[in-house]
């Protein structure tokens, strides 16, 4: 079997349990992994539905021009089906959005008129406005506009929507992503609701952005529009394909944790998100009260994080905008630490004299090699335990039979905090490797004298 283009492969995406991020919420958390899409995004899903619809109706011909206002993966979905089907791309986007958004646009062929992020949306340099004008300037053009453009929510609806129904096998409780245009939380909840009118539909809006403070009261409040960081969600405007009925709840997400969030995705989950996808487990995680042991939450995801590795992934980009503390890590701890001697025990030392070595260093655990292989570890209160149990005789038996586990081996990049996750009553210590190759074990005393 194969497919006969790219476009055939958009949708039927996995279904994948978050684990780690989310081992505090006590509902099975799922994450409808859409990076498996050919541009690497939800969008293609509507992209593709408003260009076949745009031709159906006949407002886009053979051999014309597509145009369309987006914070890049729209316009990548766009570009994809555009090189399949032979149209031309033009693509205005805000300059708040990656150049890897950009620079990808570029490379499938695209135009790109980058306009200012801080204007009106009636602005004339608005990316709406630029967008609008350009399709009346230009012959045989059709603009996309995805945010009044209905077939964006109604791709979700045919498509988004049943995937999860089927996937959970009818039993997700809560829905929650992202909200922009409003087609995928519009589109997916309403076709939920139809199935199951008791599951819930939460949106996450950013700072900002109106959308939670109209939900609520019905007011469009122009007091709440101000510039932010975080790409793909909230909006100064109210777009048609937001459907406030369908939606049960807005959750707002500040630009630092959901930065924060994406970059713990990737190092817990080996999941590379994008910005959004960050903002949408962070309010996750704030709603979390709400949930219980039997709920069944998916959580849709927008897009790739190789559309902001210059960004969020990006350290000195993080530290510039204060989102990045300077997290202590074991390098730290290893730099700050008084006495960075190295001390272990070969397998074939008793434990008399093992016991004596910790006594006279007056250390509490050692690991113990055999050469210069870490097999196994031994404790203060290991040898206790084991002198008092048995007649002294057994101190001359060697310390290999009495030995636990070896103690973990830690990256020096590794953050204090998910260091100490490693120290519990199986292991009291780690283990860590600095640049030189030097060996370095590590207690909860080292973090205290570091901090």
């Amino acid at each position: 079997m194969h497919y006969k283009n790219i476009l055939e492969t958009i949708g039927n995406t996995p279904l994948i349990k978050i684990n780690k991020v989310c081992e505090d919420i006590p509902a099975l958390v799922l994450v409808k992994f859409e990076t498996v899409n050919p541009g690497h995004s939800i969008k293609d899903r509507m992209a593709l539905k408003m260009l076949e619809d745009a031709e159906a109706n006949g407002d886009l011909k053979p051999g014309g021009t597509i145009i369309e206002c987006t914070s890049g993966n729209t316009g990548m979905g766009l570009a994809i089906a555009a090189c399949v089907k032979g149209y031309h791309t033009i693509f205005t986007t805000s300059d708040k959005q990656s150049k890897e958004k950009i620079d990808m646009l570029k490379a499938m062929g695209s135009e790109v008129i980058v306009c200012p992020t801080n204007v009106t949306p009636d602005d004339p340099r608005s990316y709406y406005s630029v967008a609008e004008k350009l399709s009346k300037e230009i012959p045989n053009s059709f603009w996309i506009n995805q945010y009044d453009n209905l077939s964006n929510r109604l791709a979700h609806y045919e498509s988004t929507g049943p995937e999860i129904w089927k996937q959970t096998e009818g039993k997700v409780t809560h829905m929650l992503v992202g909200v922009g245009t409003g087609g995928t939380i519009s589109g997916t909840g309403k076709y939920l609701k139809e199935q199951n009118p008791d599951v819930k539909i939460w949106g996450i809006d950013t700072f900002g952005s109106v959308f939670k403070k109209y939900h609520e009261t019905g007011e469009f409040d122009e007091k709440e529009i101000y510039p932010y960081i975080t790409e793909g969600i909230g909006e100064d405007i109210l777009p048609k394909n937001v459907d406030f009925s369908v939606i049960d709840h807005f959750e707002k997400v500040s630009d630092k944790d959901g930065a924060l969030m994406a970059r713990r995705l990737a190092r817990e989950e080996g999941m590379l998100l994008g910005y959004s996808a960050g903002s949408a487990f962070a309010g996750l995680l704030q709603l979390k009260d709400q949930l219980t042991k039997d709920d069944v939450v998916v959580v849709i995801i927008h897009d790739h994080g190789s559309r902001y590795v210059g960004k969020i992934f990006n350290d000195d980009w993080m530290r510039e905008r204060g989102f990045l503390d300077e997290e202590l890590r074991v390098k730290d701890i290893i730099a700050k630490k008084q006495d960075k001697t190295f001390r272990s025990v070969e397998t074939s030392e008793t434990v008399r004299d093992v016991f004596r070595i910790m006594k006279d260093n007056d250390i509490s655990q050692m690991p113990v090699m055999k050469g210069d292989a870490i097999l196994g570890s031994i404790t203060e209160s290991g040898i206790l335990s084991f002198l008092l149990e048995n007649p002294m005789q057994n101190s001359e038996k060697t310390i290999d039979n009495i030995m636990g586990a070896p103690f973990p081996m830690v990256s020096e990049d590794l953050s204090a905090r998910q260091m100490i996750r490693q120290i519990n009553k199986n292991s009291s210590a780690v283990i860590a490797k600095d640049k030189a190759g030097t060996l370095h074990i590590l207690t909860e005393y080292d973090i205290i004298q570091a901090v």
